[in-house]
């Protein structure tokens, strides 16, 4: 038999240790602070432990309090998680996934629709990291990140390597007719100093000064380099709509190598039944991208 629960005490406790105070706590609950402070005061009791230290703008979580606050978040995030599932009137599993915004609009997004009408009982959450993220504080299931697959925590499966190139406007492109021409452009950059020194190499050119913006993201360095009409360093294949709708010109075919695309999933978290479905099928469109490449 499960020892009745002091559901309450819980919800009230975990609500207050999320903000570090009796009122807000009692705010979101709906209930009045008077009725807050009884409820942890009777788990405190019943645990026999003291919970919070009261101080004059708030409180402060002891160390037991702590070990109650990461159990309870973790046990009210997969009910909550499994009471969405049953919208709708049918169950319905869900997979929480952060990628690399270049990686997430160039690449994922068209291809979702597909496994959507594959597996419409798996609904994919899907939002954007420019490559920092923490899985176990977001509440994720996978990040799609951009390097060398060297993250400790994670299990991290490679997808395809994504070489960088030179992209720009087309009216640009007509000034391009060698590498060397690049000195007279704005070269935007990643926060990775060293992309262009490498292309350089690979171009066997010595270094050009860099003059232009340095961004976060490759799709908004693009945007730039459309509207602006600098130079972007970039992965061609995530923007193949754009070099085929015109906007976007390869003057060079020089690419090099700096990292791989990875999927990535905490070595502490099990893995479910939709993780494992998307995993294979995200795994196997990605052979599909080798496939192409050697073509």
């Amino acid at each position: 038999m499960r020892t009745h629960l002091p559901l309450n005490a819980l919800r009230a406790f975990e609500a207050s240790a999320r903000h570090l105070n009796f009122t807000k706590a009692a705010l979101e609950l709906y209930v009045t602070q008077g009725a807050v402070s009884q409820q942890v005061r009777m788990l405190e009791d019943r645990l026999g432990v003291i919970l919070f230290k009261r101080l004059p703008r708030g409180l402060e979580m002891t160390d037991d309090a702590q070990i109650l606050f990461s159990v309870l978040t973790t046990a009210f995030s997969d009910i909550e998680r499994v009471f969405k599932q049953f919208e709708r009137g049918e169950y319905r599993d869900v997979v929480s996934i952060a990628a690399v915004g270049t990686f997430a609009v160039g690449w994922l997004l068209p291809r979702l629709a597909e496994f959507k009408r594959l597996y419409p009982r798996i609904e994919v959450n899907l939002r954007t990291n420019n490559n920092v993220v923490n899985l176990a504080t977001e509440g994720l299931d996978f990040a799609i990140r951009f390097g060398e697959g060297l993250w400790p925590l994670t299990h991290n499966k490679a997808l395809f390597p994504a070489p960088l190139t030179v992209l720009c406007s087309s009216d640009t492109a007509k000034r391009l007719q060698h590498p060397t021409d690049l000195i007279n452009e704005n070269l935007y950059r990643s926060y990775r100093e060293d992309e262009w020194l490498q292309w350089f190499e690979k171009a066997g050119i010595s270094p050009i000064k860099i003059t232009g913006s340095i961004f976060d993201s490759s799709r908004l360095m693009i945007e730039s380099a459309i509207y602006e009409g600098g130079v972007a360093l970039a992965p061609v294949k995530m923007f193949s709509r754009e070099i085929k709708n015109g906007q976007l010109i390869q003057p060079f075919k020089i690419e090099v190598e700096l990292g791989k695309y990875w999927l990535t999933y905490l070595k502490s978290k099990p893995m479910t039944a939709s993780m494992e479905i998307f995993q294979q099928w995200l795994m196997s469109e990605a052979l599909k991208e080798c496939c192409e490449r050697y073509k």
